[in-house]
């Protein structure tokens, strides 16, 4: 990744020339552009992956984290602006599906320049009722156990009080706006659908995947082997399926 750029600070790779496909990539809740660093490196070829940096952490990290998702895709619109034009994708993990996917309904609905392709990863269909235990107001304690359990939360934040402390905010505004979704239906979407997961992901089962293809007339599910974080193993895979359905 490259220095941070002010002009573009939902880009802090910056934005790459003209004749490549750009894959926006959205982070799952608490993480910053950063997760999506090996993807960068390993990406080549005509694909050129663009983390997104939402507010609230890294070099936004004075800025005030949304903690619901449509004021954090109408804020998304605007400041990736021109960016959303030419060749270019969207990938979503966890929380990040769900604003992937919400953003490219409300490019539809404008008549905007749509992305060729909406990659999915790691969350139930956004349509499905949300049954599970809702973590965004637990204790600190419970909240950071649920998130070790999941994969989470690196261990040297559960062994450093300090940083935990620091952290569990920015986690607690993710997690609302991923808790307090209410679906609206609304028409298929224009663009092919992927969604992806683990085989043995707690928060996402695979009815719950399958689930997306309902929303899309084109779409198809890949699955790998692993829990909510199986795409930490599966990355080349992952990306080698990006390759092939953006190709076609």
């Amino acid at each position: 990744m490259t220095a941070p750029s002010t002009a573009r600070p939902w880009l802090p790779g910056g934005l790459p020339p003209g004749g490549v496909t750009r894959l926006f990539c959205f982070p799952h809740a608490g993480a910053s552009a950063a997760v999506y660093r090996d993807w960068v490196l390993a990406a080549g070829g005509e694909l050129v992956v663009l983390p997104v940096q939402l507010p609230g952490r890294a070099e936004r990290g004075r800025e005030t984290p949304h903690e619901d998702v449509e004021s954090l895709v109408e804020a998304a619109i605007e400041g990736l602006g021109d960016a959303l034009t030419g060749d270019f994708a969207f990938f979503g993990h966890s929380v990040g599906a769900l604003t992937a996917y919400l953003l490219t309904r409300r490019l539809a609905e404008r008549g905007a320049t749509l992305p060729k392709h909406l990659f999915v990863s790691g969350r139930a269909a956004p349509q499905l009722p949300d049954t599970r235990l809702q973590l965004r107001a637990l204790p600190d304690e419970r909240l950071a156990a649920e998130l070790h359990a999941l994969g989470g939360l690196p261990d040297v934040l559960r062994r450093e009080r300090e940083l935990l402390a620091m952290f569990l905010p920015l986690m607690r505004a993710d997690l609302a706006v991923n808790e307090t979704y209410r679906h609206v239906p609304g028409e298929p979407l224009p663009v092919p659908l992927t969604v992806f997961g683990g085989d043995r992901d707690p928060r996402a089962d695979l009815d719950e995947l399958a689930a997306w293809l309902e929303l899309a007339t084109d779409s198809t599910m890949v699955t790998y082997p692993g829990g909510h974080f199986y795409l930490e193993q599966h990355r080349p895979a992952l990306l080698d399926v990006i390759h092939r359905k953006l190709r076609r």
